[in-house]
């Protein structure tokens, strides 16, 4: 009894802390463009409806193609007027589709917006299955550092109603257009932030691989015949080459950011099909992925050769690499759904959350500050490809030296269990 009391009142102290499910928590170690950033951040839940979609649900092998108007839910971070009180919570839930948990935050919900400026937009896209607030650790980082966000409940491919896979692949890139054409019709005080043409794309797993078709690289003609692709070759709309890929392109996106992405792993993409990306593109990846395959993932950075692209890698992390927020404390339970408990969706064997989401963080501030604000961020991206091969030497005043080739941006004895390298167009 004695030895375990020590251990029964650490784990009774931190319980509150858990249970608060806190997603903005930015470590004292985090790197430098992790840090929060001047503005206050409030957000607002919308819903947009795409009138007259194909209904890949409700369409057969053969006959007539069903249709429908195809809603979405999206989730709007923003920079919120001088004077808003910071902080709220979310409502959700997990993995399971069941079990509801609340997420802590520092957005204001329903907050005006800023009077004084416009923002970029960033458009945050899911996985399968996932909702709009798996990232919101990002959708709240980003707002605070003059971005408006929109996270999208991608419909059929939420915890809530996860359905055939065929839609989520003939979907996904469309919303993602369809929510920036919205965003930027938005006639209210909140439109009113969105720079007209000047917006990116996040996108994890399922919404990586939306994020690619979107950038340019249309899936292969083989792809359209999967068991698990929509019936009557209805694929055929992402399809490279085709008329219907190519009215997809969209000047108004000026870079891309697919973390994890799925689809090279299972022939949807090919060399020639990712090699028409001609967007900026940073990929971000766990070394161990065993979901969209690590080394399909290094394929994409490869054969990119049509834009200059970055790849950053945790090393031995899974497929939760750098995307999911911290797994709520209801996630630890096993789920009255399954048995099983659900914390395996958000977290990684390896890597603590919060650090992989702190440097997602840093490492998406600095390209989109880069990309759509034309901030010189060059510095935080030229690094020595192995981080733990960087050499830390700082002179008396603590400034660098020429020896040092530490990553930008990382405090010493950070840069450990990463890579990053970079290919220019036409490597």
């Amino acid at each position: 009894m004695t030895r375990m009391f020590p251990a029964m009142v650490a784990a009774m102290t931190a319980l509150p802390a858990v249970a608060e499910n806190r997603i903005d928590v930015v470590r004292p170690d985090a790197p430098e463009l992790a840090a929060i950033g001047e503005h206050v951040v409030g957000v607002r839940t919308l819903t947009f409806t795409n009138p007259d979609q194909v209904d890949i649900l409700n369409t057969g092998a053969e006959g007539e193609v069903a249709r429908y108007d195809r809603s979405l839910t999206v989730e709007v971070w923003y920079p919120a007027a001088d004077g808003t009180t910071p902080g709220g919570t979310y409502d959700t839930v997990l993995r399971d589709g069941v079990t509801q948990t609340t997420l802590t935050g520092r957005a204001a919900r329903d907050a005006s917006p800023a009077a004084v400026d416009t923002f970029p937009l960033v458009i945050i896209s899911h996985g399968y299955p996932g909702n709009r607030f798996l990232m919101a650790h990002l959708g709240e980082n980003i707002a605070s550092k003059g971005y408006v966000v929109a996270a999208i409940d991608h419909t059929d491919s939420t915890y809530s109603d996860q359905s055939a896979f065929g839609s989520t692949l003939y979907n996904r890139p469309w919303d993602q257009r369809f929510v920036v054409d919205q965003m930027e019709s938005l006639d209210d005080d909140l439109g009113a932030l969105v720079q007209d043409g000047n917006a990116a794309v996040v996108g994890y797993s399922m919404g990586g691989y939306g994020a690619l078709i979107y950038a340019g690289a249309g899936v292969t003609q083989e792809s359209l015949d999967f068991g698990y692709s929509p019936p009557q070759q209805l694929l055929a709309r992402n399809l490279s080459g085709s008329d219907s890929h190519a009215s997809l392109s969209d000047d108004r996106i000026k870079a891309f950011v697919a973390i994890g992405p799925w689809g090279n792993n299972s022939g949807f993409f090919s060399p020639d099909t990712l090699a028409a990306i001609d967007s900026p593109l940073m990929l971000i990846a766990g070394e161990i992925d065993d979901v969209s395959i690590y080394d399909a993932m290094r394929g994409i950075f490869d054969d990119a050769t049509g834009t200059d692209r970055h790849l950053l890698t945790f090393q031995s992390a899974n497929h939760n690499a750098g995307a999911p927020m911290p797994a709520p404390a209801e996630s630890y339970a096993p789920s009255p759904a399954t048995g099983e408990p659900t914390f395996g969706h958000y977290a990684d064997a390896v890597w603590d959350n919060v650090r992989m989401n702190n440097i997602t963080q840093h490492f998406v501030t600095a390209w989109l500050d880069q990309h759509l604000k034309g901030i010189d961020r060059a510095a935080y991206f030229d690094l020595v490809p192995n981080a733990q091969d960087g050499v830390w030497d700082r002179d008396d005043a603590g400034n660098p030296t020429e020896a040092d080739t530490y990553w930008t941006g990382f405090p010493n004895r950070t840069a450990a269990g990463l890579s990053f390298e970079t290919k220019r167009a036409g490597d």
